[in-house]
């Protein structure tokens, strides 16, 4: 006799039916289909696991793997039905195979169970998203260096505290993002080698009892190697967790360099200006502009740092092994990718269409910005650097009291300060000559510039993304 819950995979020992707000609560097949390729492929491999071990005829493993590419073909085509019962991805897709291929489906299950089959599903699919976040990061990256190199002689200030500080080049700026990024790259390529291990063949939680050959089975799914403990590969959400906290710190980066644009792109610096693609207007002031897409970006790192802590304090008092808390790990993993492809996407689209404003740029620049020149003017004439530093701010005090800037100082005003200064400490009032002076590798000057922008494409040539 059927009991009203016996077409669930759990429903044998059951005899009453579940309430039907419980059964839409338990229910996670909305947003685990997604999985439904990874879920097909991991069964394909395991029907021929299964094969391998001499728990399914040749015949019976071959009707599997069509029934299965037929199940495939209909999520692909989008005419798989959903029914009633199906909890979840791995529940709608073995219903289904038992109505293609009839009880010979019945044998897929065997010695596998939901908990190691949703966690191969999951690292299955985050290695297919972490490629492709990958290819997006590298194009965002691309497309920021080639805009460096192109514009690399625009100088602007460069700004600490918010305050300006010294001159720099636009360049520069732009690839103090790019290094963000890179080191963002090569954090997800290392999570990527550390997923990439099957928990496919660890049972529910004490193991597989039927001699599987589980190498086999992790190399078939393309997997580097396998979990050494069957109660830890069913419950380890690790690489989720590691996923998320990832995407936090690299929507940081793209935060602030959304901050950054959002400042330059206001009338009180103007000095870059939007695209329309990426702007929206207001709905009670005609003249406005707004930066909608980098508010965006600025915005959506807050969403994803969120999803990091929830689904942290969801871990944090789980018992050992598996429980149906971790049914909060696909959302979290689903929505942090799905974000973080689109601000990519936009980030990219952003920085592509952006018009720079050369004028304003350097119209910013102010002498005083070159006070440490001064300073340096002096250690290059042997005075101890904390004495040229306590100079030049007499320097400024001096203009200041004047009511003029520090370049309009005469060399007679100097000596008043230091009788170090002479002649040619009025030839320090030039901008190109003091972004020059910054050589050393990782510093303003072009030369050094030039290089960061060299290596980078190195790097990047490298890839073959």
């Amino acid at each position: 006799m059927t009991t009203p819950e016996g077409n669930k995979l759990w429903g044998g020992r059951f005899t009453g039916a579940t309430d039907p707000v419980m059964e839409r609560y338990n229910q996670s097949l909305p947003y685990d289909k997604r999985m439904w390729r990874e879920d097909v492929e991991g069964s394909k491999a395991y029907a021929r696991c299964i094969h391998r071990a001499g728990l399914l005829t040749e015949g019976e493993m071959v009707d599997i793997v069509k029934g299965l590419d037929k199940v495939g073909e209909e999520w692909s085509s989008g005419v798989f039905v959903v029914q009633k019962g199906d909890e979840d991805i791995h529940t709608a897709n073995e219903r289904r195979l038992k109505e293609l291929i009839g009880d010979v489906a019945g044998k897929l299950h065997t010695g596998r169970s939901r908990n190691d089959q949703v966690a191969v599903d999951m690292r299955l699919w985050f290695r297919n998203a972490a490629s492709s976040l990958k290819s997006r990061l590298v194009d965002l990256m691309r497309v920021m260096v080639q805009r460096a190199e192109s514009e690399v002689k625009v100088l602007m200030p460069g700004y600490t505290h918010l305050q300006r500080a010294q001159p720099i080049r636009w360049s520069h700026w732009i690839m103090s993002y790019v290094w963000m990024l890179r080191r963002d790259y090569e954090r997800l390529v290392q999570l990527s080698d550390r997923s990439n291990i099957s928990p496919l063949g660890s049972g529910a939680i004490a193991g597989n009892p039927f001699n599987i050959d589980r190498v086999t089975l992790a190399t078939d799914l393309k997997f580097s190697s396998v979990t050494d403990n069957s109660l830890d590969a069913v419950s380890d959400r690790d690489f989720i967790v590691e996923f998320l906290s990832w995407a936090s710190l690299m929507s940081i980066h793209l935060s602030r360099w959304a901050e950054d644009l959002i400042l330059y792109s206001s009338k009180e610096f103007g000095f870059v200006t939007l695209s329309d693609a990426y702007s929206t207007g207001s709905s009670l002031m005609p003249q406005k502009k707004n930066s909608d897409s980098l508010e965006l970006i600025r915005g959506k790192s807050g969403t994803i740092f969120g999803r990091c802590c929830g689904f942290m304090m969801t871990l944090k008092g789980i018992p050992s092994t598996y429980n149906k808390d971790l049914q909060e790990d696909k959302e979290a993993m689903f929505d942090v990718y799905d974000t973080l492809e689109g601000t990519l996407q936009v980030a990219t689209g952003v920085i592509t269409t952006l018009k720079i404003h050369e004028e304003a740029m350097r119209a910013a620049l102010s002498p005083d910005m070159l006070a440490t020149d001064l300073a340096y003017y002096l250690v290059r004439k042997g005075v101890p650097f904390r004495t040229a530093h306590g100079l030049s701010g007499g320097c400024v005090a001096l203009a200041e009291t004047k009511r003029c800037t520090i370049d309009k100082l005469t060399l007679e005003d100097f000596k008043t300060v230091s009788c170090m200064f002479e002649k040619d400490v009025l030839e320090i009032w030039n901008y190109e000559t003091s972004v020059s002076q910054y050589k050393a590798y990782g510093g303003t000057a072009l030369s050094s510039v030039q290089e960061q922008i060299h290596n980078m494409l190195n790097w990047l040539s490298e890839l073959r993304i």
